[in-house]
């Protein structure tokens, strides 16, 4: 993408932006939001609407796929430099830079702590993504290629550039991207059961909180594969491969085989956990311990690996391994 942009010192002029191969392909509309950062979405789309923003002279609609080479207009707009900014003072925000695990001209792999959600929203000011934005804020673009949920650490990949999203989306949806998780676990897990299988649902409570219920019948296919990595007196460390990927689906496959995970507040269970509390856990045990995937630029074949935070380990260490 070219810009021609006029100093802070000038008053607002019409711009001219030059698509590259980068942007091509996306909805106009969505690359607006992005690219005028202080303009409100109803504010672009009225100028869509209007006419004073045109790619190669014509006008368009919000829908419009933009091509490579496209001439943007847009008419003098004043941004706002009021925007909700992330402060890189705030330690949470400074600390995430010792949390990269891997990062060059396409990615980004962080080890995302527990407890951090992976955008704003929901009574959160910000997120993992808009805490990097404000880390980063010289990257074209930052978007999150998948999701953790907020109590759950690990990898978490980043794309920095539209043409690496789109690859490592592509590797989603082909299932060549293999995520690997750590979890701790109630009781004594089977060595029998080495794959979970059942159907998930999505309920929305009366609350408004929403949970996944096992449903055979009306839910969606999931599969969960599993290896025992430790075994404890009265817990095990265990290894899961999700092959889908549903909302919650480790957390309450564990639940269902009557293993719920450590300090799970929505699936786990209240004896077990209010043991593991007392030695000093007071997370959810889910952690994305590795990320494998084709690098979108070199095609190689890389794999990130995160290391347990102290919590988790120290958790680990007070635990007696199993004689048998």
């Amino acid at each position: 993408m070219k810009e021609n942009t006029p100093t802070e010192t000038q008053k607002p002029q019409v711009r001219y932006i030059t698509i590259d191969s980068e942007d091509a392909g996306q909805r106009v509309d969505n690359f607006l939001v992005r690219t005028l950062k202080g303009v409100p979405k109803s504010h672009i789309y009225r100028l869509l609407r209007k006419g004073e923003i045109r790619a190669n002279k014509k006008r368009i609609k919000p829908e419009y796929k933009l091509n490579d080479q496209d001439i943007l207009r847009i008419a003098p707009i004043r941004i706002s430099e009021k925007t909700d900014t992330v402060s890189t003072k705030l330690n949470v925000v400074t600390n995430l830079e010792k949390h990269i695990l891997f990062e060059d001209e396409r990615l980004i792999v962080i080890n995302k702590p527990s407890g951090m959600a992976v955008h704003g929203g929901s009574g959160l000011s910000f997120g993992l993504i808009e805490a990097l934005r404000a880390l980063r804020p010289e990257a074209r673009m930052l978007e999150l290629v998948h999701r953790l949920d907020r109590d759950t650490s690990g990898c978490l990949v980043i794309a920095k550039k539209r043409s690496a999203l789109r690859n490592l989306h592509e590797q989603l949806r082909n299932k060549t991207v293999q995520k690997f998780y750590h979890a701790l676990v109630k009781g004594k897990w089977s060595a029998k059961i080495t794959r979970v299988t059942e159907g998930l649902k999505k309920n929305d409570l009366k609350s408004g909180e929403r949970v996944v219920v096992v449903d055979n019948i009306n839910g969606k296919e999931s599969e969960t594969r599993y290896k025992i990595l430790q075994q404890y007196n009265n817990a095990t460390l265990v290894r899961a491969f999700p092959v889908t990927g549903r909302t919650h689906q480790i957390r309450v496959h564990c639940q269902a085989k009557g293993h719920s995970i450590a300090c799970d507040a929505k699936y786990g269970n209240e004896v077990f956990d209010e043991e593991m509390k007392s030695i000093g856990l007071k997370r959810l045990f889910l952690h994305a311990a590795s990320i494998e995937f084709t690098h979108p630029l070199s095609n190689e074949r890389i794999k990130i690996e995160a290391p347990l935070d102290a919590e988790l380990q120290k958790t680990l260490n007070k635990l007696e391994k199993s004689r048998g």
